[in-house]
């Protein structure tokens, strides 16, 4: 049976306890002490939760029951994941990531995790504690609302995540309470981390990338971006933020999945990029884009990265692109091909052209789209003059009910809250 250790020493712990712990008692970040070779059926699978199966059974086996584990991830990943060829980009291809029910990618981990949640819940009722930089928070809100003995308690920096984003964030739903700090994505990382290392009598956990139940569902789209193209060795381009997205895709090699290389797609937070050049890891804080999603000055799975990967670069490219540069990005891919893409994914599709200039190679790429160009329509109409098509699930946001606290960046702070929740 896989067990899971601490990126700091601390021993294997069953996935039981590591979803509930969330952080490890040395404050390090769980990972899985062995990654099984993915079964060669995974290549011929034509829905996606059938592949999801078969890849993450190994890891579910002693938590979840056999005859569970495949309706349950049925259930959690019931939406399409197609992928769009770029016409006149040879051989670039974007897998979108955004059908799920708040589309953003996000949707993968965080409705994976809180069906296998409500397996603990069954203990003691249990308090999510959440930072999101603009879509983890909505998904995992929309992923765990209304799970009997579960409730969410999501941060997120106010005045820093897009109107749309803000309008998810902070929908009235049972069991969820959004809060608005007054600071940066990093301090409310660091208020989740705080009150994790110390519950005092609270009974959390984290829906985070922190956490390995939301880390490992995000292996997936890499198996089926690969099965879907028949493209072997392709580059992935990875908008990079908390880099959960990168350490998935790298957890998904060690498998056994065939990838060229990994670009990682930066915004100006580009503190990845420097210790790729430089090896220095000294992070620092955040800074403001338009992609805010990967505003993240100080990326947690940095910590599982270095661990799994000593070597990283080796295998991973950086690449940071700024404001002005993404708004080119947006504006050229639709003029050549009429593909409307959103910030994030904008910046990985440059990172691209950036990478085949360098190298002079027009390998195959498959680019993470992360999330619909919706959910930033002011950037969209700021690129490209026109505003994007809004789907159902984003149509009529600002008529819902709403509910959200203000709250000071502290960790003192978010405990006398979840204190006093009513």
């Amino acid at each position: 049976m896989i067990r899971y250790f601490s990126t700091r020493g601390e021993r294997g712990v069953s996935l039981e306890s590591a979803l509930l712990r969330g952080l490890a008692s040395d404050g390090g970040l769980y990972l899985p002490n062995r990654i099984p070779p993915a079964k060669v059926a995974w290549r011929k699978q034509e829905r996606f939760a059938d592949l999801a199966v078969l890849i993450l059974r190994p890891f579910l086996n002693g938590m979840v029951p056999e005859r569970h584990i495949a309706p349950l991830l049925r259930a959690a990943l019931n939406f399409p994941v197609p992928l769009v060829h770029l016409p006149g980009w040879q051989g670039v291809t974007v897998v979108e990531l955004f059908h799920g029910p708040t589309h953003s990618f996000k949707d993968f981990g965080a409705r994976t995790m809180a069906r296998l949640m409500t397996q603990l819940a069954r203990h003691a009722p249990l308090t999510i504690v959440v930072a999101t930089s603009g879509d983890t928070g909505s998904a995992v809100a929309d992923g765990f609302a209304g799970l009997e003995g579960l409730r969410v308690a999501l941060l997120f920096p106010d005045g820093q995540v897009s109107p749309t984003q803000a309008q998810q964030l902070t929908l009235r739903r049972p069991g969820v309470r959004a809060f608005a700090v007054r600071g940066t994505f990093d301090d409310c990382q660091a208020m989740v981390k705080g009150v994790l290392a110390a519950p005092e009598e609270l009974t959390l956990s984290a829906a985070n990338s922190i956490s390995v139940g939301r880390l490992l569902p995000q292996m997936l789209y890499y198996y089926w971006a690969v099965s879907r193209s028949k493209a072997e060795d392709a580059i992935f381009s990875v908008p990079c933020g908390n880099l959960g997205n990168l350490t998935g895709g790298v957890l998904a090699t060690l498998a056994g999945l065939p990838v060229g290389r990994f670009l990682a797609a930066h915004n100006a937070n580009a503190a990845f990029i420097r210790y790729l050049e430089k090896g220095d890891a000294a992070f620092g804080p955040s800074v403001r884009t338009l992609s805010n999603a990967m505003d993240v000055g100080s990326p947690s799975n940095f910590e599982r990265l270095r661990v799994l990967v000593p070597d990283l670069r080796d295998h991973v490219t950086g690449y940071s692109v700024s404001d002005e540069a993404t708004l080119r990005s947006m504006r050229r891919v639709h003029e050549e091909t009429g593909y409307v893409a959103d910030p994030h994914t904008a910046v990985a599709l440059e990172a691209v052209r950036r990478h085949r200039r360098a190298t002079g190679r027009a390998q195959p790429a498959l680019v993470l789209a992360t999330a619909h160009p919706a959910k930033f329509p002011a950037t969209v109409r700021w690129a490209l003059g026109r505003e994007p098509d809004i789907p159902p699930g984003l149509a009529g946001l600002s008529e819902c009910p709403k509910q959200v606290r203000s709250l000071k960046a502290s960790r003192g702070a978010l405990i006398e809250a979840l204190r006093n929740w009513q």
